[in-house]
């Protein structure tokens, strides 16, 4: 009976101090939103700075708010703590990839973009975005097979069609190109980018 006892004093004080520790992170969240709402981006990081909470959830958040402070070598400091946490993490990822893409640290973004992909293959925000890295390099023939991915599972998603549109017009593949931009057209009458690709196939 008074093991039964000594238990039941155990939980009662961890019912009591855990609500206490997460309370207090709660409150610097609420306070960190309230303040990245204003624009107070070095103030909301502070508000969780108090906590001295080091879980996932902290770590990620303070990696977001330090690249919108411009702090862009502590935002990737803070996304590699919860890599580390979480390493099935696809949103810790694509967070790294923010401030190291502003670094143009491009080969630990696409180390983290074929991480999320090893992780969920069919992942269409990484694959479109490995298609731009890939074509702003010019290697053409990779971006076309990431575009080509993404439409697979969304045919008519338009940044893609416009993309893949200018990937086959950069390849000379002209009657593949043009019906993509006509394509991306139906999706959005007023693109401009996708109207400029018709004329440049015209020429």
């Amino acid at each position: 009976m008074k093991t039964t006892q000594k238990i039941a004093a155990i939980l009662a004080f961890s019912i009591i101090s855990l609500p206490s520790v997460h309370a207090q992170t709660l409150t610097a969240f609420k306070e960190s939103y309230s303040l990245e709402a204003k624009k107070a981006y070095k103030p909301a990081i502070a508000a969780l700075k108090k906590t001295n909470d080091d879980s996932y959830e902290v770590n990620l958040r303070q990696g977001w708010l330090h690249y919108l402070a411009g702090l862009l070598p502590e935002s990737v400091t803070y996304y590699e703590k919860a890599i580390a946490q979480r390493p099935t993490s696809i949103e810790a990822r694509l967070g790294y990839a923010l401030p190291a893409s502003a670094l143009n640290h491009w080969d630990q973004v696409l180390e983290q973009y074929q991480a999320v992909l090893k992780l969920d293959p069919n992942h269409t925000v990484t694959n479109y975005r490995m298609g731009l890295v890939f074509y702003y390099r010019k290697d053409y023939k990779t971006a076309e097979g990431y575009f080509q991915k993404v439409l697979k599972l969304y045919p008519f998603d338009h940044d893609s069609l416009l993309m893949l549109g200018w990937t086959k017009y950069l390849l000379g593949q002209s009657n593949e190109a043009r019906g993509l931009f006509n394509r991306a057209l139906l999706n959005t009458p007023t693109d401009s980018s996708a109207v400029q690709g018709l004329a440049a196939l015209k020429q």
